[in-house]
């Protein structure tokens, strides 16, 4: 059962080929087989899954046709979850129990959805290979001694491994799209304020997004019809419409221009890489899309950017985190301030100090202007290349990630190395566009993404893209050895 499709499984509980309970208990045993070795989750809620896949057999007896319902899939722990420990893979938050659900989380358990644990990241979402885990380092199934990208890294392997149908991931500046790159599944990041971030811990409150992780484009479009749409309690919500994403995936693609920025396919970038990237493209050209060169000028601008903006936006986020409410607190303080400092010395872990030092630097009087304000000013440079390349074209593609997922423990002692990681899919986040990573040909056994950008609350045209390359070529549907 679990190499079937979204689709596929919920026809197969409508037609009573099996119960929401036998599928989730599959997946449950799945978990407990190959969880110790990819150390993917923080928690797994055997209990409470069953009772609701009990709930779910229950609705679609009644006659309930939701294509979620007793649909099993997890939750990366920077989600609250009533009732179950809310991590965010912090010490910080370890002994932390959500008093109630996020946004996304009430939207997908409406919608019938099993949740069978919560997915390991990196530490308050800050990693681009989720070594950063106070749980330990997730390990990357297609090659254990690698890493999963990151923060969204325990999701994206969780999917790899079919541990789950599907997963919730957050996105500050790559970490739905660069995990799904290194794990060969479909990671889809929307427009800044189409998915709703109330519940979601936040880690750079303008910069993060909630999003799918799944095999295809079409098990990501069911899940984000779910999750999207206008949330009275979160101020950055968009109130904007909620079109059918299923509707128009088979959609063809004759005419559609699609934009290469020469800027993701030069120096620094994988030449086997660029190989599977062209071959992928070329696949669009077979399918009516034109291909045109464009140019994003300020890309090399983007990681200087975000490392200001992003950690000056957790400096003051994580500034709550003081064990005086809730979290972590030191042992026998002296006093206030021996509680404050021991508290979050030894509470969060070494990249997220370097964040907080970094963002109170920058928002430090005498500095505000010359990094933050700057920062900010560069930030509408990047979102004025995007407005005018989509004067030209409907989609611009390019890699994911500059290379394939690397080892663990290769980069951790270099920090700006991590970074560059993430150099192709921070601008998007920048710019609150919507993007996406797809697996196209792999190189030297190991998944590579094509990301594609789309213009403002566009995804129905990326989830569309994306499904009409995944109905013409097969590797979205690899598995993992020793995962099949």
């Amino acid at each position: 059962m679990h190499s079937k499709s979204i689709a596929e499984l919920a026809q197969g509980l409508r037609a009573g080929e099996f119960t929401s309970v036998e599928l989730t208990r599959a997946y449950l045993d799945r978990i407990a087989e190959h969880n110790p070795a990819l150390n993917c989750f923080v928690s797994v809620c055997e209990e409470a899954a069953l009772q609701e896949a009990k709930l779910a057999d229950r609705r679609i007896r009644a006659g309930d046709a939701g294509d979620l319902i007793g649909i099993p899939i997890v939750h990366k722990d920077i989600f609250c979850t009533d009732g179950v420990k809310t991590s965010c893979g912090s010490k910080m938050l370890d002994n932390f129990v959500a008093p109630y659900d996020a946004h996304v989380v009430a939207q997908l358990k409406q919608a019938g959805a099993v949740m069978l644990g919560k997915a390991n990241m990196d530490e308050f979402a800050m990693g681009s290979s989720n070594e950063n885990s106070f749980y330990g380092p997730v390990r990357n199934p297609w090659k254990l001694i690698c890493v999963p990208g990151g923060s969204s890294g325990g999701s994206a392997a969780a999917v790899a491994a079919r541990l789950c149908v599907a997963a919730t991931g957050t996105d500050t500046g790559g970490s739905i799209r660069q995990p799904a790159a290194f794990c060969g599944i479909t990671g889809l990041k929307p427009t800044y304020g189409r998915v709703s971030r109330y519940g979601m811990i936040a880690f750079a409150s303008s910069l993060d997004q909630g999003g799918p992780m799944a095999r295809s484009a079409a098990d990501a479009a069911a899940l984000l019809q779910a999750m999207a749409g206008f949330d009275t309690h979160d101020s950055t919500s968009a109130e904007q419409p909620v079109p059918d994403y299923s509707a128009s995936l088979n959609d063809d693609l004759k005419g559609l221009r699609i934009g290469v920025p020469k800027e993701y396919m030069g120096e620094g970038l994988d030449s086997a890489i660029a190989e599977s990237i062209q071959l992928a493209l070329n696949e669009f050209t077979r399918l009516g899309a034109e291909l045109v060169e464009i140019s994003l000028p300020n890309t090399h601008l983007g990681i200087p950017t975000y490392y200001v903006v992003a950690p000056a936006e957790c400096s003051s986020n994580l500034s709550r985190f003081d064990g005086v409410r809730y979290g972590y607190r030191c042992s026998d303080p002296q006093d206030l301030e021996d509680l404050y400092k021991r508290s979050r010395g030894e509470g969060f872990g070494a990249e997220v100090k370097r964040r907080i030092m970094i963002g109170t630097y920058a928002l430090s009087a005498g500095y505000y202007d010359a990094y933050y304000l700057k920062a900010q000013q560069i930030r509408h440079l990047i979102s004025d290349d995007f407005r005018a390349a989509f004067e030209k074209v409907d989609v611009i593609m390019g890699p994911t990630a500059p290379s394939t997922a690397f080892e663990i423990g290769e980069k951790s002692d270099d920090p700006v190395t991590m970074y560059l990681s993430d150099i192709y899919t921070i601008a998007v986040n920048l710019a609150g566009l919507p993007g996406i990573s797809v697996p196209v040909r792999p190189v030297d056994g190991m998944p590579v993404g094509l990301q594609m950008i789309g213009n403002y609350f566009d995804e129905a045209r990326l989830l569309n893209v994306a499904h009409q390359l995944q109905q013409v070529t097969d590797w979205h549907s690899a598995s993992p050895a020793g995962f099949e």
